[in-house]
């Protein structure tokens, strides 16, 4: 990702929810002339929901942007009459699902640059009978990849964590947790941080507080985050830790950190940048990047949703300072 990347794929998200609107927004807005991944009518009814006058076009590959157009990859994947904003349900999950395997599947094909993914509703998926934990579980079983080494690396606020674990029970999350996934993530995230050319250490977050304190909060992190740590120097990246999260943070001296679960990534980036974070899903060979927030299914077909965190990921995967300075 060394320059501009043009003709960027973009899914819509859950169809009932803001992901469409945004995605509508975010392409006037955004030099990238991103070619949309849905449904024909739920992006006709985006355009008019949002004020817009543009003409949508089945897009071909190859097909320069012209202006006053937005180019649509049509999935057909939403039965008719289930296009319904607002509404959380089965129907718009798969649809979900539907619009995200087809731009992963193109981009990996080498056809598109890279995917950008609006919201979606895990309640909706879930509904429809699918397990899905988010977006790097689903990158990595369309590309082939070992699903515990495609991990989600949130940005903003100044911060750039990637996620060891991601949406488990907590409880899970530290008993899946060992050394080798800590070290996965931290060569993820160094290979990450250099692709988009951000120089400097990381760090690892300690799993208990303090790091377990020399074992006085649990063996933990003398028996997963320490020895990943050790592995991670003798392979040559520069990282410290573990140190308690709380500690790391408030110096804020890394360039990217390695959380262990869920919160202790997300509550940070979360409180510093709002809902202009931006995901990125790291590991899978595919440049991938989702949005932090989530499909605000009680704004859906207001036109009045936020598209700014859509906007920074088109922008974060067009040009790599934007992570640098994020």
């Amino acid at each position: 990702m060394t320059g501009p990347v043009s003709r960027t794929l973009l899914c819509t998200g859950d169809p009932n929810g803001i992901g469409p609107e945004v995605a509508v927004m975010a392409a006037r807005r955004t030099g990238c002339a991103p070619i949309l991944v849905s449904d024909r009518a739920v992006v006709e009814s985006a355009v008019r929901v949002t004020g817009g006058a543009e003409v949508v076009r089945d897009h071909h590959p190859g097909l320069p942007p012209e202006p006053g157009t937005l180019d649509l990859i049509d999935v057909g994947a939403l039965p008719a009459g289930a296009h319904r904003p607002g509404t959380v349900d089965a129907a718009a999950g798969r649809a979900t699902l539907a619009y995200a395997r087809t731009a992963i599947r193109a981009a990996a094909a080498g056809a598109y640059p890279a995917v950008v993914a609006a919201p979606h509703s895990e309640t909706a998926i879930h509904a429809a009978g699918v397990s899905f934990t988010g977006y790097p579980s689903l990158l990595a079983e369309v590309t082939g990849s070992p699903a515990d080494r495609v991990f989600l690396l949130l940005v903003g606020g100044g911060l750039r964590i990637v996620h060891a674990t991601l949406h488990r029970r907590l409880a899970d999350a530290v008993t899946d947790l060992d050394a080798d996934r800590v070290v996965a993530a931290g060569r993820a995230l160094h290979q990450a941080l250099d692709r988009l050319g951000v120089p400097g250490r990381t760090a690892v977050f300690g799993i208990n507080p303090h790091a377990g304190e020399g074992g006085l909060f649990g063996d933990d992190d003398e028996r997963v985050t320490a020895p990943a740590v050790a592995r991670l120097r003798e392979e040559g990246h520069p990282v410290d830790g573990p140190t308690g999260a709380d500690t790391l943070l408030a110096a804020n001296e890394h360039a990217g950190y390695v959380a262990a679960y869920h919160d202790q990534g997300h509550v940070p980036v979360k409180l510093l940048a709002g809902r202009t974070s931006v995901a990125l899903s790291i590991g899978a060979g595919v440049p991938f990047c989702s949005v932090g927030h989530g499909s605000a299914f009680d704004l859906a077909g207001s036109g009045r949703a936020d598209p700014e965190a859509t906007v920074r990921a088109l922008r974060t995967l067009a040009d790599r300072k934007q992570v640098a300075t994020a």
